[in-house]
This record gives structure tokens, sequence and C-alpha cells, in this order.
């Protein structure tokens, strides 16, 4: 069983609620129970406000005390908020009567007056104690923080994070949730003024069930599991005349890093391609194509080698189409055709191992270009995810952004986009073989289909 984690912060004003608020709202997710508990007067409504709005992302929301409908529910963009106040709550019947069930589907829960439950609520939980901070000013209150079940070691991180956030000049800076990826890193837009940062959350990622020869997929698959491979690839990225995001701030060790904001603007509008912007994509893949490039970088930790996209990792990816595809839409197919389908990439990955290896960003489509309007040329591009870069073939990154599953390319622009790399590969290596690259291209399209 895990031990409850617990933390105490002295909110000497409203600017440090609002911080704490802050903090908590970053944290939160969907079905999440966060419980406030002290006497009256402690400050559990301003916090649960707090808090609401910075979930919000609206410093003007109208928040109400719940204190006389009992349950008021927020149907907020990022996710939705019951905020319940028990205090005129007598008997266990009248909490069958609320009706929060009916409001609280992927919702965060925030209880006022919990002890009226009699310990009804789940083990996974976050109670705040508050209370009056005698000596330290009228606006100043104690709270105490305590992470029951899951919520331990999230309380855990969240208090490390303040501390990271602080040490690195961003304790007072405002924090906007960003969408994440497919992955177990978050991200945020930090605002201080005039400045601007992006936060990476990056968790080290815990290995999951072994799959194959007692391995976990992540392994053999040869995805990050920490945030040292997008260090490395960020500085040998921009060593070449790429843009990468600036590292302003980094703690390796914890998975921190603040990092330059690139902004929103993308490769795509309306669902479609931006010719030029995609023109400028496939040249700074050219560039990186250009010469070889070294499978091992420098870190803050010492060296660090890009794994081989070998044909473990590449078998294990296609093998998703029979394990977990199939399945899903009720298909099976016999084990004498599952023995042919991959006898048969198992040929075509003999042509891959044999091709030049160089870097493989591997998530080098429309979602993770951004575009920089006021650099020139192959800078315009930048880059925002790598971490999972591996030793492979060209043509990989090339078929990841011209097929994208995101993006429909037309026909028409991906030709003219292919012979665009092959005119740029050309010019530094009049012997490029774009037959081969193009049959090079077809395979690792369809393996990533």
């Amino acid at each position: 069983m895990t031990e409850p984690f617990r933390i105490s912060r002295l909110l000497a004003n409203e600017e440090e609620t609002r911080v704490l608020a802050m903090d908590l709202a970053m944290a939160v997710q969907p079905h999440d129970i966060v419980t406030l508990e002290g006497d009256l007067g402690s400050g559990k409504s301003t916090l649960a406000r707090a808090l609401i709005r910075a979930i919000a992302e609206d410093d003007r929301l109208e928040v109400p005390s719940p204190t006389f409908a009992l349950v008021q529910p927020y149907d907020l963009k990022r996710l939705p908020v019951v905020h319940a106040d028990l205090y005129r709550v007598s008997s266990h019947d009248e909490i069958a009567e609320l009706g929060w069930d009916e409001v609280s589907d992927k919702a965060l829960l925030l209880v006022e007056w919990p002890d009226r439950l009699g310990g009804a609520l789940s083990g996974d939980r976050l109670e705040i104690e508050l209370s009056l901070a005698p000596g330290r000013g009228p606006n100043a209150r104690n709270a105490v923080l305590t992470g029951h079940g899951a919520w331990a070691a999230r309380l855990a991180r969240m208090s490390a994070l303040r501390g990271f956030l602080n040490n690195a000049g961003w304790g007072g800076s405002l924090r906007r949730h960003l969408q994440g990826d497919a992955s177990s890193r978050s991200y945020e837009r930090l605002l201080d003024g005039q400045r601007r940062a992006v936060l990476m959350n990056a968790p080290r990622k815990p290995d999951g069930p072994p799959v194959k020869n007692g391995l976990p997929y992540s392994r053999i698959a040869h995805l990050a599991e920490d945030m040292v491979p997008f260090v490395a690839m960020a500085e040998g990225l921009r060593d070449i005349g790429l843009s990468t995001p600036e590292i302003e701030a980094v703690d390796l060790d914890q998975g921190f890093l603040i990092i330059e904001d690139l902004g929103a603007d993308g490769v795509v509008k309306d669902g479609a391609p931006i010719a030029e912007r995609y023109m400028a994509a496939v040249d700074a893949l050219a560039l990186i194509h250009a010469r070889p490039r070294p499978a091992t970088l420098g870190t803050p930790k010492g060296a660090y080698t890009l794994p081989p996209y070998d044909r473990d990792a590449m078998t294990i990816e296609v093998e998703l189409l029979l394990d977990w595809y199939l399945p899903m839409k009720d298909a099976r197919i016999p084990a004498s055709e599952k023995y042919v389908f991959l006898q048969r990439w198992n040929e075509l990955f003999d042509e891959v191992a044999a091709a030049p290896q160089t870097w493989v960003l591997r998530d080098y489509h429309s979602p993770n270009l951004i575009w920089l309007a006021g650099r020139e040329g192959v800078e315009r591009v930048g880059l925002i995810d790598f971490q999972d870069a591996v030793m492979g073939p060209a043509a990989y990154d090339v078929a990841s952004l011209l097929q994208d599953a995101r993006i429909t390319v037309p026909e028409e622009l991906e030709l003219q986009l292919l012979s665009r790399y092959a005119a740029a590969r050309r010019a530094d290596d009049p012997a490029f073989d774009m037959a081969a690259f193009a049959r090079l291209y077809a395979i690792m399209g369809a393996q990533r289909a």
C-alpha cells in the first residue's frame, strides 16, 4: 500500500494562494478528488475559487460559493469541475440526493467539508487542510497537502516542479496547459510579462509488461525513457543549422525542462498542407541527410548514443496490425498468413538494413512542425518532437511527412516535394540514387501505415 505523501506551504498572501492554485490546476486530471478541510474562514472557498479560475484560464470567471446549492458544476474546456460544499449536509441520506453522480462524469470533484461524507471517498485523493497563520498577517494561511494512493507520487512531483520553477526564475509565471502527445509527458506555456517559454514535464517512463523475449514494447521499439535523447538531438539539430527550442533550464534527473516557445503557427491550414511550408520542411530533411550524421551526441549527463532502428523495432511496429488493429476490428487471420506476412516484411527489412543510416527523427509530421515566419530558409521550420530519434534510413522521415496519417498530401504535391528532395540530395551528391530511395520510401511508408 502506498504511503501518503505530505507537504506544507505557507500562503502568505493572495498571490501565493494563486500560485498554489496554479500548481494544482496543472496537476489535476479527470476523475480526481480534491478535498478542502479547515474551520470557517480558513480560506477553503478562496482556494477553490482560485483553482477553478486557473483551470478555466479566466481570472474573472464567476465562481459562487455552493453553500446553498451544495453542488456547483462547471463545464470547462480542459476538464469539467464539480464543486461541492457539504457544510449544511446533516445526514448520509442527503449525500445520495445531491446528484453529483449525474454531473461528475470525467470531472474533477472538489469537496469542501468532506468529513460529512463519513469516509466514503476514494483512496486516491488529495487532501488540503487550511488554517490561519497567526502573526503572518490577516490573509496568511497554512496549507497542508496530503496525497493518498496515486496522488502521493503526483503530489511529490508537483512539489518538485514548484522548486524547479522557482530556481529557474519562473516562480511567479502564469501557467497555461498545452495539448500533449501520446505519452506520459505534459506541456505548459509559461507567461511572465514579455517572457514566454514552454515547460516540459517528462517523468521517466516506467517499463510496461514484457511483450516479447522478456522485454517491454518501449524497449524493443526504442522509445525514449527520459529526456536525455531530447536534449542531445536538440543540440545536434541546432548545430547543423535547424531550429529547435533553445533549452533555458533543465533537470534531467527529474525530467523537467524549460525551453524556448516557438509559437503555434503550423504547416497546415484548414486541414490541408501549405505548400511553401512543406517545401521548407523537405529542405530541412535534405539538409539532415546531406552528410553522414554521428550516432553519438553530447549531453550534460555525458555521451548519448542513438539506438539503431533495427529489425526488431520495425517488426514489432508492423505487428501492431496483427496484435492490435485486426482484433479491434473483430478480424482474424490464420497463423499461416501471419507467418507469410512477417516473412515478407523480414525480406523487405533486409533492404532497409542495407541502406545508409542517418538521423531518423521518427515523428516528423505536421503536428510537430512549427512555422517561424521571421527566420530564413530551413530555419523557418521549428522542430519540437525528436526524443525517439534513431539511426535508420533517410526515407522514413520523408514518408512520415508526405504520407501523414493526419493530413492528406495531394499526390501532385507529394510528387513535387519528392522531386524537390531529390534535387537537393543530388546537389550535394551527384551519385544520389533516387530510384533506390523511392523504393525505400515505399517500404517505410507501408511500414508506418
